[in-house]
């Protein structure tokens, strides 16, 4: 890892036993037993889910800064060369408003072209993205906490962010002693990331989708977090992800999608077929969170 620094052995607790959902559900039974109270239970809950948000910002903030906030509206005002931090907040809550106009007078969805233009030099998905990270109103990039969780728990040390934005998840899987890889449509995030991962000293390896193929039997574990709702056939994405697997390599990602008036662009409804592909290729489902986000693991077959 060059001169980045990992957090010493034993920093977070929260990352040793099962994923934070896992431990839920069965705590959760204890109070159907009566052997704790719904109190208990909540106040378990959150002490855990605030263990999974200080392994989130120790990744994601900047050395000089303690909050997480503050520090990724700094690093993202720096990123686009603005040191207005009121002004990046702005085109933050501004950005899901922006993204959906943009797409309903660019996007034509049964056009791959119009499709692929938007992904690629949409400037407002950055904004969006980062936002979102800060987990104000919603902590579901927490996932990817469970996602490193897991992948930790399994000895894997190579990992694919695919669909990977703006890094944050490499960040984290970096911050841990994985090699990773950045996979993305975009042109727009890659660069962003790029130049994000650069200047933080994290090595990474990135692939633009438009141009490069994604290696085959490169790793052992693939991210697809709030990915697949972009996709209009996700079967054929997961035939492609499971070639670059490794036998016995994970995928983890969020294999759902509801209808949202405020992102037309989750196209896909149907995943009863790609979870049929993956039943083929041999894909086992080896985890699932049935409490907190909803995000499910596939382990490729131990075999080549």
């Amino acid at each position: 890892m060059g001169d980045y620094i990992l957090p010493f052995p034993g920093t977070f607790p929260i990352l040793a036993g099962q994923p934070v959902p896992t431990q839920l559900k069965g705590l959760w039974a204890d109070v159907a037993a009566g052997r704790l109270t719904r109190a208990e239970f909540q106040e378990r809950e959150e002490n855990m889910i605030r263990g999974y948000c200080d392994v989130w910002a120790d990744a994601l903030r900047l050395p000089e800064e303690g909050d997480l906030a503050r520090s990724l509206c700094m690093e993202l005002g720096r990123l686009v060369g603005c040191d207005d931090l009121n002004e990046v907040k702005k085109r933050c809550q501004r950005a899901v408003l922006a993204m959906k106009e943009d797409w309903e007078s660019t996007v034509r969805p049964d056009d791959e072209k119009t499709v692929e233009e938007y992904y690629d030099k949409s400037e407002h998905y950055a904004y969006e993205l980062m936002w979102w990270h800060i987990l104000d109103e919603d902590r579901s990039p927490l996932a990817y906490v469970s996602a490193l969780h897991l992948a930790l728990r399994n000895g894997c040390s190579s990992a694919m962010d695919f669909g990977a934005g703006v890094g944050a998840g490499s960040l984290l899987f970096a911050r841990h002693g994985a090699a990773v890889s950045l996979v993305d449509i975009s042109s727009t995030l890659l660069d962003f990331s790029r130049r994000r991962l650069a200047a933080r000293g994290v090595p990474a390896t990135f692939i633009d989708l438009k141009t490069e193929a994604l290696p085959e039997n490169a790793y052992d574990f693939i991210t697809a977090m709030d990915v697949f709702e972009h996709i209009a056939e996700p079967e054929k994405t997961v035939e492609t992800l499971a070639k670059s697997l490794r036998p016995g390599g994970i995928l983890f990602g969020r294999f759902a999608a509801e209808a949202d008036d405020e992102r037309p662009s989750h196209i896909a409804r149907d995943f009863g077929p790609m979870f049929e592909k993956l039943h083929q290729l041999g894909f086992t489902e080896t985890w699932k969170d049935e409490w907190l986000w909803g995000h499910q693991a596939f382990r490729r077959a131990d075999r080549s």
